[in-house]
């Protein structure tokens, strides 16, 4: 199969290709992700079989309209009615509900809720209103990779498996939404994104879960992340707390001849003799730039192979940094400076 690259003036083509029951990556404002069409059982199949996605990993299902998933949604809270007003079309994903038998099991991973998404990018949302039909929405990358936040990303990991890719160019976010399950009496964070649990708490006025753990293998996942690996490069990421010394971190690097890579912020590659055996790269200055960029950086060293070894800068998991520590975490298999 060619792997078609389309633009904004190609939406018809991408809308055809969804209609026809293939697969289309398209741009969100987060990262990339790969379309299918949702109520046709055999194309969102082949959405597991281009990621290597394990079948009870459910999908998001992606939106251009209110009305679209009140189709589907036995209905809605207040809250929800409130999130939906303040965050809609943007980066937060909310799983609800559903009427009975309002999509295929290998949508939902055999669950009676979904979750929806309603993202912040035109070009995704006119695709969605031209094909018709709600789309799946993962991210368009091999599963257990770092997410895609380029079209040549999605290139990179599905070139040859699907039919075509939707170039937007880069995401404008670099982490993929907030998920918040609207499904339980207290509404739960299942996954951290954009929209921060302090973002949430604001609109509806009561506090909100934060359930940021593991499910068993033999059970089934709410949403993305909560069960198989995810985020990894090539290379073994360890993370450097902030309480560590990167001086050490540098002294370390020096003390072994092989490559190794660094992701900071300025202030501490400026403050460092870096080794000449080191590749440094920056996240910029604060967390939303280092929400940002993580993934991209992740797969620059990855195409770089003779790197098998990164030292990422941890940060404190408050507002976006909590999301990018709960990336960064699963990319480094929870490894940290401390126990090298």
């Amino acid at each position: 199969m060619k792997t078609l690259i389309l633009n904004g003036n190609q939406l018809d083509t991408a809308a055809k290709i969804i209609q026809q029951g293939e697969l289309v990556a398209f741009p969100t404002e987060t990262v990339y992700g790969l379309g299918a069409d949702a109520t046709n059982e055999s194309a969102v199949k082949k959405v597991y079989q281009a990621k290597g996605r394990p079948s009870d990993n459910p999908l998001i299902v992606t939106v251009s309209s209110v009305s679209m998933v009140e189709t589907y949604v036995a209905s809605f809270s207040d809250d929800a009615k409130k999130l939906i007003k303040q965050f809609w079309p943007g980066s937060l994903t909310m799983i609800f509900k559903l009427k009975p038998h309002a999509l295929s099991k290998t949508v939902t991973g055999g669950l009676d809720t979904a979750a929806f998404r309603f993202p912040n990018n035109q070009l995704t949302l006119d695709l969605i209103t031209k094909a018709g039909v709600p789309i799946v929405g993962p991210s368009a990358n091999t599963s257990g990779k770092p997410s895609p936040t380029t079209a040549q990303h999605v290139y990179h990991d599905l070139n040859g498996k699907i039919a075509a890719i939707l170039d937007d160019g880069p995401t404008t976010v670099g982490v993929e939404s907030t998920v918040l399950d609207m499904s339980v009496d207290t509404p739960s964070i299942l996954r951290p994104g954009a929209v921060t649990k302090e973002d949430i708490e604001a609109v509806i006025q009561r506090p909100v879960m934060d359930e940021l753990h593991h499910v068993g293998m033999s059970q089934t996942p709410k949403a993305p992340g909560m069960k198989y690996k995810h985020y990894a490069p090539d290379a073994q990421v360890y993370i450097v707390d902030p309480d560590d010394n990167w001086q050490e971190v540098a002294d370390w690097i020096g003390a072994h001849q092989q490559p190794v890579g660094v992701m900071a912020f300025n202030d501490v590659i400026n403050s460092i003799d870096w080794p000449k055996n080191t590749d440094v790269i920056s996240l910029g200055d604060d967390a939303k730039s280092a929400a940002h960029d993580l993934f991209a950086e992740l797969r620059d060293f990855d195409n770089h192979k003779q790197y098998k070894i990164v030292f990422a800068q941890g940060l404190k998991p408050t507002g976006i940094a909590e999301a990018y520590m709960n990336r960064l975490n699963k990319s480094a298999g929870q490894m940290h400076f401390k126990q090298l």
